[in-house]
């Protein structure tokens, strides 16, 4: 896949915060766990997995799975995976209809237990994406960030991350303090602090709070903030 040239202007480098041997040895570390993982979880959750994509298929037909194009590391281009948790819908003018009213009610159970989220076990297996870091989002946003925002790009983008577990819900609409935390994660990134992300997920989930913003379906989009920021 090809990186996006004009998106990757905006990226930058900076000095690794630890020492350049244990970089490399974190980082082969979270890629072993990555792989491991990842392979153990498709194989014990796919009978859950099936039950979903056959739910999908009945209640929402074809196709079972949401593919969209989303920058990685280096804002590279990937293909991510999701399973579909929204209908075809339009207005009487032919435009798409908000997403609060594609939402079926299977789509919302699935995104407040994050069982949508699945597929993208198969991203982290091949290496787009890892079970944590920032989290991917839309092509589009690239041109917008700033130079310290766009650091997020650094690493590859995980399914769960240090800001999700600050507050999925309170932080839908501040792009600003989300980017912060995704930048904090990149300088102190190490393989307790992932262990730590990933117990603060699991009991989220459980809970099934910090959903999403309160009568949306999804988060406000971003707009840009200042590009010395």
């Amino acid at each position: 896949m090809q990186i996006n040239k004009d998106a990757s202007q905006t990226m930058i480098r900076s000095s690794p915060k630890w020492p350049v041997p244990y970089v490399s040895v974190n980082l082969a570390i979270k890629r072993a766990f990555d792989i491991a993982a990842s392979a153990l979880a498709l194989i014990l959750l796919a009978p859950i997995m099936l039950a979903i994509a056959l739910l999908i298929r009945l209640t929402l037909g074809s196709p079972v799975l949401f593919v969209q194009a989303r920058p990685g590391m280096n804002a590279e281009i990937f293909h991510l995976y999701k399973f579909r948790t929204m209908r075809h819908l339009v207005d009487e003018q032919g435009m798409e209809a908000p997403d609060h009213e594609r939402l079926t009610r299977t789509g919302r159970f699935l995104r407040t237990t994050s069982l949508d989220e699945l597929p993208q076990l198969w991203n982290v297996l091949t290496g787009d994406m890892s079970i944590v870091g920032p989290r991917p989002l839309l092509v589009r946003y690239l041109p917008l960030y700033s130079a310290v925002q766009a650091r997020r790009h650094e690493v590859r983008p995980g399914m769960t991350g240090w800001a999700q577990i600050h507050g999925r819900r309170s932080l839908d609409s501040n792009w600003e303090e989300k980017f912060r935390l995704d930048v904090w994660y990149v300088d102190n990134q190490s393989f307790l602090l992932d262990m730590k992300i990933l117990a603060r997920t699991a009991l989220k989930v459980l809970r099934r709070d910090d959903i999403s913003q309160s009568g949306q379906a999804t988060s406000e989009a971003f707009k840009g903030t200042g590009k010395d920021r």
